[in-house]
């Protein structure tokens, strides 16, 4: 008898060995991508959706869940319940109505400008032109066509406008904001008497070198529209009502024509319209936040020490925001969903875990994972050892990397190691889940990645954050070459098979990489890379982005912070250097970075008689959207790593 029942757990042994496998790109992709869509009225219910990629027809396809917000039996549903009390006009966009229920606000796009030739020339119907007197002719991946978003109050009759009125009055300005805004941009104030909207309110040239969008207030009585951020010349965004109406919150930069500033929560008094900073005094900056239903808290997500948290900060007599961190561990806080007594319901990651909604007690910070959309598929997948590491650099700090290892490492073998850059360049390198750089995907296919805080991230203090400014290819690459020179001292990395990935400004890193690594990467992959920071400054959009990190013009030979980008941090200027094979990637409708930057890196590279291939995505802008186009860029990525690795 024991006999057979040893024979017995051998077979099952073997049988769970052999079900766990690696992880694929298309078992990678076949993953629901969980996002909650609300509560219900009675707040009982919380209801979500999970997207998952058909990549036989390119897309995703979405389906509606409901469950209560304690955990426990999910229920699909056909689709999210309404909202309001009426059946709105499904063809509005980003359309609300007033809590009295009286007036409804939507957004609706208005040709104020005549750009296409057909426009110009009407006898010209089949011209295919676009002319332009001033810049901001593109913006992230669409060319600017003369129309904008303008937010519309009207009447509400039965979920229909009527006596519908542009209250930005013809003016060259977007709301929501493009390239990325949504509802969040234009929504009624508790009281019904007025609207709230964001918008930048500069055009053209004034739009490109600017961050300063701004928080108005239109009184639907007096028809006047009032800047509530007057004065305020950074970035002014997410403004958000407490429940009883009495306060409203909103994210705001300090620096003028900085995007990556320390991003601040603000509070206004809605009576007096007096402003508090309530985190003046923290030394991190915010992603997002959301108000306690009492209004005696604002919760909020930031990054800290390589991972994203859920804080709360107290709101007290006299303004000054007392902080808290709720959450702790080796993961990140996605997204604040809602608040029940007790918890908080939130999104969470970590590198081996999509995006599934989870519980975390506000007083413990204990989490209970809610849904379950991906745990069969991880009941096959082998997961992978993330451990955190620290590499003291040369002038007494000490560096943050996370280091990813292949399900079942063995530490007495030789494994090839990935140096993975991020981009930003000021973005949090976290716990996050990514369906493009994956990080449990490309331990599973057998690398070691390491992945370094490097300098410019956010998480380790504002000035750590900051410091990148200016100094794209000094203090960076030195964190870059810290971090593969410490982790290259384990005898289990094969230091004659060690590779340099990243994109966006991870891509110029791997660019900035290639010219001065001394031998340390035996191959390179570059996504969306900026290679020529001289061609980059004159053809990207977003011109306030160029000339805080870099310091302006090409031509100001003056400016001697401009100056030392342009000769000592431009990855052109240090081709002769390059000597390991390379593969770039590269979007079509990349106006960030745009498509000169990838075809002049393979075309030095092909010249230099370097082993290269450039993979052109025509469709796809800085990220790569369609499933497709994801699966064959992971295709040609491990096929790369393959021949050159």
């Amino acid at each position: 008898m024991k006999k057979i029942m040893v024979c017995c757990l051998i077979a099952l042994c073997s049988q769970n060995t052999y079900a766990q496998q690696n992880l694929t790109p298309e078992k990678m992709w076949s993953l629901g991508r969980v996002a909650p869509q609300g509560l219900s009225k009675d707040e009982n219910t919380i209801y979500y959706s999970v997207s998952v990629a058909d990549t036989k027809e390119n897309k995703s396809k979405t389906k509606f869940y409901s469950m209560p917000v304690t955990g426990g039996n999910t229920v699909e549903i056909s689709s999210l319940p309404v909202v309001a009390d009426a059946v709105m006009d499904n063809t509005l966009e980003n359309a609300s109505i007033s809590p009295d229920g009286r007036t409804m606000i939507f957004s609706k796009e208005i040709k104020l400008q005549k750009i296409k030739g057909q426009d110009k020339y009407p006898e010209l119907q089949k011209s295919n032109v676009l002319v332009y007197d001033d810049l901001n002719q593109r913006h992230w991946d669409t060319w600017e066509d003369g129309a904008y978003s303008h937010v519309f109050v009207a009447q509400n009759k039965g979920g229909m406008p009527a006596n519908e009125m542009d209250i930005m009055k013809n003016e060259l300005f977007d709301c929501p904001q493009k390239p990325f805004g949504g509802a969040e941009d234009l929504m009624f104030a508790p009281d019904s008497k007025s609207v709230v909207y964001v918008t930048k309110k500069k055009s053209g040239m004034e739009y490109a070198i600017s961050t300063n969008t701004d928080i108005y207030n239109y009184n639907l009585a007096t028809l006047e529209t009032e800047n509530l951020t007057e004065g305020m010349e950074g970035y002014d965004t997410n403004p958000a009502f407490s429940k009883d109406g009495n306060n409203m919150a909103w994210l705001s930069m300090k620096q003028a024509n900085c995007e990556s500033d320390k991003n601040e929560l603000w509070i206004m008094d809605w009576a007096t319209k007096t402003k508090h900073n309530l985190t003046k005094d923290w030394d991190e900056t915010i992603n997002s936040f959301a108000w306690s239903k009492d209004g005696k808290q604002i919760y909020f997500i930031a990054p800290f020490h390589g991972t994203e948290q859920l804080f709360e900060v107290t709101i007290n007599e006299d303004f000054n925001g007392v902080v808290r961190q709720i959450s702790k561990g080796s993961f990140d806080v996605n997204g604040i969903a809602a608040e029940t007594p007790t918890s908080i319901i939130v999104t969470r990651t970590d590198m081996n875990h999509a995006v599934e909604i989870y519980s975390i007690e506000k007083i413990s910070g204990e989490m209970t994972q809610l849904t379950h959309v991906n745990d069969a598929a991880y009941n096959d997948i082998n997961m992978c050892e993330v451990k955190e590491r620290y590499t003291l650099l040369e002038n007494g700090e000490n560096l943050f990397s996370w280091v990813i290892y292949p399900p079942n490492f063995d530490s007495t073998k030789k494994y090839p190691t990935l140096l993975y850059c991020q981009g930003g360049p000021q973005s949090a390198l976290s716990q996050f889940y990514s369906f493009r750089w994956n990080f449990q995907l490309m331990a599973s296919q057998g690398y070691i990645v390491i992945a370094p805080n490097r300098t410019g991230m956010p998480g380790w203090g504002t000035k750590w954050n900051a410091d990148i400014s200016l100094d794209w290819g000094g203090n960076p690459m030195r964190d870059y070459l810290a971090a593969i020179d410490d982790i290259s001292t384990e005898s289990y990395v094969d230091t004659d098979r060690r590779g340099a990935v990243g994109a966006s400004y991870g891509g110029y890193s791997v660019f900035m990489l290639a010219g001065m690594h001394e031998g340390r990467f035996k191959t390179f992959i570059a996504h969306d890379g900026l290679f020529d920071l001289k061609s980059w400054y004159g053809t990207t959009e977003e011109l306030w982005f160029a000339n805080w990190d870099i310091g302006g013009p090409y031509w100001d030979h003056n400016n001697k912070e401009a100056h030392k980008s342009y000769t000592e941090f431009s990855p052109s200027n240090f081709v002769e250097y390059w000597t390991s094979p390379i593969m770039i990637y590269q979007g079509g409708i990349d106006f960030r970075v745009p498509i000169e930057q990838g075809l002049q890196a393979f075309q030095a590279a092909k010249i230099k008689g370097l082993k290269s291939r450039f993979v052109y995505l025509p469709e796809e802008n800085h990220w790569v959207l369609k499933p497709q186009n994801g699966l064959a860029w992971q295709y040609e990525f491990y096929k790369w790593l393959k021949e050159t690795l």
